[in-house]
């Protein structure tokens, strides 16, 4: 395989593939027509890849970059990714930071509310209680 990517990722890509079992026999691959931004050119050409693994049956479908080159290469990427999830059942760097995300913005319950506003509180008796007095004249 020759991707338009420096030789240190393509082999990386193609160890991660053989370690896991990932065959080229056993992928499936078909270009189609992309959808969304990129105007004429992606109106044209076919740069979106869609790639299945047969034995696992898992779809992946790329179309970020205008060339399908470089889309062929990160769909076999986001492919071994998601096999290896499956196998290690390992969640991904992304489903970890939306999970932090999530738990960043769900509502405190009304203790924890108080407790943070009490705090709040006493923090700002103490800055003022380091402000200069003001003296009246």
């Amino acid at each position: 395989m020759n991707f338009p990517v420096t030789n240190k990722k393509r082999e990386d890509l193609l160890e991660k593939m053989r370690k896991l079992g990932i065959r080229e026999e056993d992928i499936l691959e078909k270009f189609v027509r992309s959808s969304g931004r990129g105007g004429q050119k992606v109106n044209k050409t076919s740069t979106c890849v869609y790639l299945k693994h047969l034995p696992t049956g898992v779809e992946v479908k790329m179309q970020r970059e205008r060339s399908q080159a470089l889309n062929r290469f990160l769909a076999r990427r986001l492919l071994a990714d998601k096999i290896e999830r499956i196998i290690f059942k390992k969640r991904s760097a992304e489903e970890q930071r939306r999970a932090k995300i999530r738990r960043q913005k769900r509502r405190r319950s009304r203790r924890a509310k108080e407790k943070m506003l009490v705090e709040k509180k006493k923090r700002s008796i103490k800055k003022m209680m380091r402000a200069r007095p003001t003296v009246d004249e």
